[in-house]
């Protein structure tokens, strides 16, 4: 975990990569839960049977389950002190770049991309890349906006 002092120790590391998160294993009941929250009940997430037979062999998280994980994987690898709060302002760009079968590990490298002063606050831009523990390439590439209040 890095820890900065401020968004000025913040501004010092643009340009670098900050760390990795720790992994997290991605499971069938983590994939069924966000099925039931999205109302995304497609067979080649929640059906094991004919997913098996489908073209993963398996079951495969929902891409925007994947996703979801930057904000827990993220505050793993990185925080500032002395603000009051850091919200998510949204992404500009996001791909989905391999399938993340069921029980695979994923973890989350953080490159700090920009520091800028707005209206509300600090927009802080973050490459995330979310990898599969024995993937060939990422699961996903997001370009993460947040907004930090000082």
């Amino acid at each position: 975990m890095r820890v900065f002092d401020g968004i000025a120790d913040l501004e010092t590391a643009v340009g670098t990569h900050l760390g990795y998160s720790d992994w997290h294993t991605i499971d069938q009941a983590q994939i069924d839960a966000f099925a039931t929250a999205t109302g995304d009940h497609q067979w080649i997430h929640v059906d094991p049977v004919q997913a098996a037979e489908g073209p993963f062999g398996g079951t495969i998280a929902h891409g925007f389950l994947v996703l979801s994980l930057t904000s827990m994987l993220c505050w793993q690898v990185y925080t500032v002190d002395g603000v009051s709060m850091t919200v998510n302002y949204g992404s500009d760009k996001l791909r989905f770049t391999s399938p993340v079968p069921v029980d695979s590990r994923v973890r989350a490298g953080v490159e700090l991309t920009a520091v800028e002063a707005s209206s509300a606050g600090f927009k802080v831009s973050t490459r995330v890349t979310l990898e599969r523990e024995g993937g060939d390439k990422p699961a996903c590439v997001a370009d993460v906006l947040s907004v930090v209040v000082a």
